[in-house]
This record gives C-alpha cells, sequence and structure tokens, in this order.
C-alpha cells in the first residue's frame, strides 16, 4: 500500500527553521514526483515546492525560492523539505503527494496543477510573531 507520512513540524518563531520530513512506503523511489502544499485556515491549499526523483530536479513557487529548499534521501525513501527565515504567514498544514513521474513533462506550473495520486495527513507548522 502507497503511503506518504510527513513529520518535523512544529512552533517556532518567527525567523527560525525547520525540517519537515515525507516518508514515503509502497512505490519505488526511482521516477516520482513528490510535490510540497500547504494550507493556512480560511485559505486555498497552496503548493511550495516538488522535487522529481528520476533526476533530481526539484521546482519552487516564486514566493517560497531563497527560503525553502526540497532535497531527497534514495536510501531513507524520504522527501525533506527545508523551511528557513519562517514568517508568521507561513503557518500552514504542509502536506506530501506522490505520483509516477513517468510520461510527464515537469515543471512548477504543473507539479502545482498536477492531480496527485497519493498524499499524506500533514504536519502543521505554526510560526509566532
Amino acid at each position: 500500500e502507497v503511503q506518504l507520512v510527513e513529520s518535523g513540524g512544529g512552533l517556532v518563531q518567527a525567523g527560525g527553521s525547520l525540517r519537515l520530513s515525507c516518508a514515503f512506503s509502497g512505490f519505488r523511489f526511482d521516477d516520482y514526483a513528490i510535490g510540497w502544499f500547504r494550507q493556512a485556515p480560511g485559505k486555498e491549499r497552496e503548493g511550495v515546492s516538488c522535487i522529481i526523483t528520476r533526476d533530481g530536479s526539484t521546482y519552487y513557487a516564486d514566493s517560497m525560492k531563497g527560503r525553502f529548499a526540497v532535497s531527497s534521501d534514495y536510501d531513507k525513501n524520504t522527501v525533506y523539505l527545508q523551511l528557513n527565515s519562517l514568517k508568521p504567514d507561513d503557518t500552514a498544514t504542509y502536506s506530501c503527494a506522490a505520483s509516477p513521474a513517468e510520461g510527464v513533462t515537469w515543471s512548477w506550473p504543473k507539479c502545482r496543477q498536477y492531480e496527485y495520486d497519493y498524499w499524506g495527513q500533514g504536519t502543521q507548522v505554526t510560526v509566532s510573531s
């Protein structure tokens, strides 16, 4: 069974950092798109970043570039999202999602709009001012 589990969220002061993890199982790491999304109360879900495991290509929402970084660890079957210089408006539930990457031409708009096959339960990030 395909499963994605996020962890690493918590409460942090503005300017601080967190490292989120998305551990996945039940599918091969070789050729998948792993997306990170967030959703704050009262707001629509927002794309954050994605990584294509086949070649390590990464994509980011313009507003996230420079502060956030996505990476992967093949041996651990885990994708990470490093959150730096956090702001109160970064407060949200952060979720990861996965879909097979084969046959798709990837770009940030594609990562953001793609209908992912599998989702994790999310991890809460709260940034205080």
